[in-house]
């Protein structure tokens, strides 16, 4: 074998190429939040918002995670989740839309920040017709051409 065959870098094989392209998935993750929210009620509705995904759409978890010790972690969603912003009409135009489109759908509202359990949570949630919620934040999952037209008006959060 000739040097300059030995430094030409490898063309890598098929295999190892598909490991270094970036996967596309085929469905999205959203969660939308109220652009007037404190840094502290974004991030708490943020965790809210996602962990009822998990649980009504067992496929987009992935498999538990264990370090080089052996330690056990809990599984994690097997793709991203891309955070939004808009303004209460981007809001309730996006819960509307995810409705109408059938796509699984968790809705946080203002009336939740003063409630302490999870039975109180249901309770103000329900006491409070759809169209007259005080939605401060969505999560949704689906296909990417239809989550993409549920966050419209919607901006990435910064």
């Amino acid at each position: 074998m000739s040097t300059d065959t030995a430094m030409t870098p490898r063309t890598p094989t098929p295999d190892t190429a598909a490991e270094r392209r970036p996967v596309r998935f085929d469905t999205k993750i959203a969660v939308l939040l109220r652009d007037d929210l404190e840094s502290w009620q974004r991030l708490n509705v943020t965790a809210f918002l996602v962990s009822g995904l998990g649980t009504r759409l067992p496929e987009v978890v992935g498999e538990p995670y264990e370090d080089a010790d052996g330690t056990a972690y809990l599984p994690m969603f097997r793709q991203p989740v891309l955070v939004f912003q808009g303004g209460k009409e981007v809001l309730t135009a996006a819960r509307g839309r995810a409705l109408g489109r059938d796509l699984p759908c968790s809705v946080f509202t203002s009336d939740l920040f003063a409630t302490g359990n999870d039975t109180d949570n249901r309770a103000a949630v329900r006491a409070v017709a759809g169209d007259a919620l005080d939605v401060v934040g969505i999560a949704v999952h689906g296909p990417r051409n239809a989550v993409d037209k549920v966050l419209k008006g919607a901006r990435m959060h910064p």
